[in-house]
């Protein structure tokens, strides 16, 4: 699976919330300074030439569409943060926000719960 740069990032994030969607209505859930129509609309076919997002015909414009879901672009990326700064270990990523204090007890316990509910 490709990475995806922080504007494509953007863009398919809006896609995966909308489902089937116009350029021109991605734009409007954009932030401003919203970009013009022609970037968002470039953008989008990028996604597309990386087999991110399909197209559909309608009335004279298309509607586009996610075919990657974001469960599974999510899984990718966080495999390859892993694999690139922490020796491929989740218990490094763990370890990690743990000695900086940005996971709490509670939130440890929260996710041990849930690996025991896998199990």
């Amino acid at each position: 699976m490709k990475q995806l740069t922080k504007a494509e990032e953007q863009i398919i994030q809006v896609m995966w919330r909308l489902g089937k969607t116009s350029v021109k209505e991605i734009r409007e859930e954009l932030p401003d300074p919203k970009p013009a129509i022609n970037t968002v609309s470039t953008i989008v076919r990028i996604l597309e030439s990386k087999g991110f997002v399909s197209h559909e015909k309608k009335g004279r414009g298309y509607v586009y569409f996610p075919v990657v879901e974001k469960e599974d672009y999510t899984r990718h990326s966080l495999r390859k943060i892993i694999n690139n700064y922490f020796d491929g270990s989740f218990k490094n990523l763990v370890s990690f926000f743990t000695q900086k204090e940005e996971i709490d007890v509670q939130e440890l316990e929260e996710i041990l719960k849930e690996l025991n509910r896998k199990s």
